[in-house]
């Protein structure tokens, strides 16, 4: 399967990485693909410049957001969330009737309401929207000829691509969506990364309290010393 990545952090490389072991072929996505591969310093959440990482991923392609996203069959997006529906929306046509895969969350980093937080990033970021809508839900609104599902979205990409590497792998992961096929298609791929427990949570307004997790998720692994975990639905 041809599988497009649209953002080149540290999520989006994560994924392109375990893709291309799994023996996809993978086509990130980026908003100026010279930019991306001029950078020689890490980002400012340390993470190291693309053309590094991508020594030890020869096969995978660069392009730019639209054109990844016509040559792909499954599109992941993980662009940052405050920029995520103006360029998801600028390709629309690109990713019409195709299945994408969201795991952006709505963070707002330099506003009032941000809190000093020991992070990377140094505070506590704000979500917006938050409550009566989701990122979720808006990039489906800005794109209704897509099948939107929301997926990823309670632990780190890297735990997400490799479940087993926190407790064995027995913890869950959710989804949520609007079009059953789509779903039956993360599905598959969560399967494939090794998610035995994948609970769906049903239509994509479960975005909502998805994305919202994201500050619970920060306040336990600030008090767990920055360790990944997961969360486990007991029935």
């Amino acid at each position: 399967m041809k599988v497009a990545v649209l953002g080149t952090g540290a999520g989006g490389r994560a994924h392109a990485a375990r893709l291309v072991e799994l023996g996809h072929e993978v086509i990130l996505g980026t908003r100026d693909s010279q930019d991306t591969l001029s950078r020689t310093q890490p980002d400012f959440m340390g993470i190291e410049p693309y053309e590094q990482w991508l020594a030890d991923y020869p096969g995978i392609q660069l392009m730019h957001f639209g054109e990844a996203a016509a040559a792909a069959d499954f599109v992941i997006n993980g662009i940052d969330g405050a920029g995520a529906v103006g360029v998801l929306g600028g390709i629309g046509k690109q990713l019409a009737g195709k299945t994408l895969m969201d795991y952006a969350v709505p963070f707002i980093y330099n506003t009032e309401q941000a809190h000093p937080w020991p992070t990377p990033w140094g505070v506590m970021p704000a979500l917006d929207p938050v409550d009566h809508d989701s990122l979720g839900e808006r990039i489906q609104r800005a794109l209704p000829a897509v099948k939107v599902v929301k997926a990823c979205v309670t632990q780190e990409q890297e735990t997400v691509v490799d479940p087993q590497s926190v407790g064995g792998g027995d913890h869950t992961i959710f989804i949520a969506g609007d079009h059953d096929d789509a779903k039956a298609e993360v599905t598959g791929l969560l399967r494939s990364y090794g998610w035995q427990d994948i609970l769906d949570l049903g239509p994509l307004v479960s975005s909502r309290g998805m994305e919202m997790y994201s500050h619970m998720h920060s306040a336990i692994q600030f008090a767990l010393g920055g360790a990944r975990f997961g969360i486990k639905v007991v029935r």
